[in-house]
């Protein structure tokens, strides 16, 4: 699996102390990207998902894992497999993606729905340097929404996260 980094107890990643894994490469290319050195999908290095998951499972306070990038999506399969072992371990998952939720949905990409499976929370969307702000939490740009995977699977539509900002 090719990352641009590993992060132990992350607390601006999603709730609690996070496991941040930012897989290498994307292909928005999002003006203004939180993470321009994550966007060459032949930057980075590479590290066996194995390897991933020992590290993640070495702190007993880690709260959940958090995929970041880079975009997971194009990791997909390697993605689901760091995730399945994270809910294995009773680890919440969240993933930031450029990608809509509805456009993974409809994805012709089998991966792309297995990793959605596997996720708790998804944070949609690209980034839009137009739409910043610091004043949301868990994102950056005012289009991102912060969506409860699982709820919307079932309901077969978005369904965001209530939360205070």
């Amino acid at each position: 699996m090719r990352i641009a980094g590993l992060i132990q107890d992350s607390i601006v990643d999603g709730p609690g102390f996070r496991f941040v894994v930012f897989t290498q490469g994307c292909e928005r290319q999002c003006e203004g990207c939180h993470n321009p050195e994550a966007l060459d999908a032949c930057g980075g290095t590479e590290m066996s998902v194995d390897e991933i998951i020992g590290e993640m499972l070495s702190n007993p306070l880690t709260d959940g894992l958090t995929l970041s990038g880079g975009e997971p999506f194009m990791q997909a399969g390697e993605c689901t497999r760091l995730a399945a072992a994270a809910r294995e371990k009773g680890l919440n998952v969240w993933v930031y993606s450029g990608f809509t939720f509805e456009e993974l949905k409809e994805s012709s990409d089998p991966s792309h729905g297995e990793l959605l499976e596997v996720t708790d929370i998804l944070v949609d969307g690209p980034f839009s340097l137009p739409e910043r702000t610091l004043s949301l939490r868990w994102r950056g740009s005012k289009n991102q929404r912060v969506i409860d995977v699982q709820k919307s699977l079932k309901a077969n539509t978005a369904v965001e996260l209530k939360m205070e900002n």
